[in-house]
């Protein structure tokens, strides 16, 4: 019970170092191809293996897998565990080889399915085959990442977080490298990126390999389609891939229409989504990475008062730092923008549009926050099907905003589709565990909501009146307005913690012990 604040702060740790450095390579992304015709075929051709993983791997296949696993490790010997993983690591491998075949063969098709803007502009025909070339040399991460979330996940259950969460750092530190001393040497600087993801892929895979071996669960792959619990992972997974990837489908929806935008759309909704990952990632995330085993376990004994303890913990881990997260991105949004982004091709124009962008996303942050933790109330549970009802209509009513607000709003009509659709979706989870009473907002669940909308409310006015204008932000040097964020963001946190502890909220209520 009490290792739970501890793991979410070491995965919150590893997690924000991974952010941070991801945070650099966008930055020098942003640098080298700015955000117009380069950057928008790039982003394209890493933004659809990456979103198979998060959709197959992350998603999908670590929640299916998971509480199978945490079931094996309850109730059976290490030595039937170890079987388990061999077989689901063989019988994954296959599947994901076959699936990288097609994609190195085909991409073109890939492209045509992700990026059917792009084909069907006559205008620019060069952009499709470009994106496509670029896609044949990404998609194989997919084969390596996939490995990497299921040895993870197997660690993770084990109650080793460190290593897992830092793994994602070699996939920045890669990009970074190749960006520095290789794109000077390639006729294209996006191809000297799209060789860093490929790179990235295998130094993550060969991170976790010895320490799978230390700790005596390095598998022997086995090709098992057959076997009973493989098949029982494998039907968790289906239904899985949608009610556990809605925001990243409704992404991708988003980037398919941006692709039909003016030039630059893609890239100011990746900008800006990159930002929303910050705190997304550190907290949102990592909170849900230690709650799905956590979950399971209890689960796995029956012990339903703990469940429900754990999930509400969770609950209030996220909208305390998801309010004022939130609040400041909203007001900050370009300034942001301006202070990271804003150098070599990455211009003032771009700044612009990413802010409104980062502004559309902002409003949905907490529902993005929320949704991560109510789906490990069902995943843990194994029970993949009330998720996809939800899942199918969150999408569907994605799809049907963004057709309403792309041609009036452009990219911003994008991103505010997709903060609707996510709180349509954060809604229906809740009411549905509300209804299996696996949680409920009690009396001291709802005032600690309420201090942190009052704290938050005065956060804003604060912000509001120490606000500066974006034409003062584009007049500071870098330096000064990056020392200006870090201001804003310490005073920002000093005065929430202070407010907090003004409220009567103490260290002793962040344990799950307290709940």
């Amino acid at each position: 019970m009490a290792n739970l604040l501890k793991s979410s702060t070491i995965v919150s740790f590893w997690t924000m170092l991974s952010r941070v450095m991801g945070l650099v390579r966008d930055i020098v992304i942003a640098n080298l191809i700015g955000a117009e015709g380069k950057s928008d075929i790039f982003l394209l051709a890493q933004k659809i293996p990456n979103f198979l993983r998060r959709l197959f791997a992350e998603g999908a296949f670590a929640t299916a897998f998971v509480p199978v696993f945490s079931e094996y490790h309850e109730k059976r010997t290490k030595e039937e565990t170890l079987v388990l993983l061999s077989k689901v690591s063989g019988t994954l491998g296959g599947v994901l080889l076959g699936i990288t075949f097609i994609g190195v063969l085909v991409p073109h098709g890939l492209m045509a399915i992700f990026g059917s803007g792009f084909y069907f502009n006559a205008e620019s025909p060069d952009k499709f085959i470009q994106a496509s070339e670029l896609l044949r040399i990404t998609f194989p991460y997919i084969f390596f990442i996939s490995l990497v979330a299921m040895y993870s996940a197997v660690m993770n259950t084990l109650g080793k977080f460190a290593v897992p969460a830092f793994a994602p750092v070699l996939l920045n530190a890669s990009i970074i490298g190749m960006a520095i001393f290789a794109a000077p040497h390639f006729q294209h600087a996006n191809v000297a990126l799209a060789w860093g993801i490929f790179i990235a892929g295998v130094l993550q895979l060969f991170l976790l390999i010895p320490f799978l071996r230390k700790l005596g669960y390095l598998p022997k792959p086995q090709w098992a389609w057959k076997d009973s619990a493989v098949r029982r992972i494998m039907q968790l997974m289906l239904p899985v891939i949608l009610g556990a990837s809605v925001t990243q489908i409704n992404l991708v929806i988003d980037s398919q229409i941006a692709s039909f935008l003016e030039e630059g759309s893609i890239s100011w909704l990746y900008y800006s989504d990159r930002m929303l990952e910050f705190p997304l990632g550190i907290f949102g995330i990592a909170i849900a990475t230690v709650l799905l085993p956590t979950l399971s376990k209890y689960f796995a004994k029956e012990d339903m008062q703990h469940f429900k303890g754990t999930l509400d913990w969770g609950l209030r881990m996220v909208l305390m730092i998801g309010i004022p997260a939130a609040i400041g991105l909203l007001w900050l949004a370009e300034p942001i923008m301006i202070t990271v982004f804003q150098h070599g091709a990455f211009d003032a124009h771009d700044s612009f549009k990413a802010g409104q962008s980062l502004q559309a996303y902002s409003l949905g942050l907490i529902a993005f926050m929320m949704v991560k933790v109510f789906l490990t109330g069902f995943y843990s549970r194994q029970d993949p099907k009330t998720p996809v009802k939800i899942g199918v209509v969150s999408v569907v009513s994605n799809i049907v905003l963004n057709l309403a607000l792309f041609k009036p709003f452009g990219h911003v009509g994008l991103a505010v589709a997709t903060s609707i659709s996510a709180f349509i979706n954060a809604i229906l989870l809740y009411r549905y565990l509300h209804k299996q009473d696996h949680l409920k907002i009690s009396k001291s669940t709802a005032i600690w909501i309420l201090k942190l909308i009052l704290a938050s409310g005065l956060l804003l006015a604060g912000l509001w009146y120490f606000d500066f204008a974006i034409e003062q932000w584009q007049a500071w040097s870098r330096v000064e307005a990056i020392g200006m964020i870090v201001v804003i963001i310490m005073a920002t946190v000093a005065v929430y913690s202070l407010l907090l502890v003004l409220m009567g909220i103490r260290p002793r209520h962040f344990k799950l012990s307290n709940i």
